[in-house]
């Protein structure tokens, strides 16, 4: 698996080319010092960095996280891995309580606006163009820490 061009180490990744430059812009991937002719050439163990990205991505781990997983050693770092763990799974609880809680008040718009009347407004489109309070503390942070994962 070594003389690997850039576009078969993607293609064998399942990834794009600009994604593999993109990583290796991010530090995510080192660049290669190896040349066979004109072209730079990536062995195994870059393809396994990039499956170790793509499988950390699919778990919800974002680039920074994914960048900090890379930095521990797979037979000395358990328990930093394990905490790295039940963070995340502590932020996808908090995000599906969130969406939870999304469907909930949308369920209860539908409901307003299949029973009322049609000469009222329409409760949704009413409810989304009413200014809401500012968001409570506690809701401010939990919107703040949705965004910092998303990246």
């Amino acid at each position: 698996m070594n003389n690997l061009t850039i576009g078969a180490l993607a293609r064998a990744a399942g990834v794009g080319v600009e994604t593999v430059r993109y990583y290796q812009r991010r530090g995510l991937l080192p660049e290669p010092q190896s040349r066979k002719g004109a072209f730079r050439t990536y062995g195994g163990d870059e393809l396994a960095r990039l499956h170790f990205i793509r499988r950390a991505q699919a778990l919800g781990f974002s680039l920074d996280e994914i960048s900090e997983l890379l930095d521990l050693d797979e037979m000395t770092d358990r328990e930093n891995a394990r905490v790295f763990a039940k963070a995340k799974i502590a932020d996808i609880e908090s995000r599906v309580r969130q969406l939870e809680e999304i469907r909930t008040a949308l369920e209860s718009l539908v409901r307003c606006c299949e029973h009322s009347d049609a000469e009222t407004p329409c409760p949704i489109l009413h409810a989304l163009a009413t200014p809401q309070p500012p968001l409570q503390p506690a809701q401010a942070a939990a919107k703040r820490a949705s965004r910092k994962t998303h990246r």
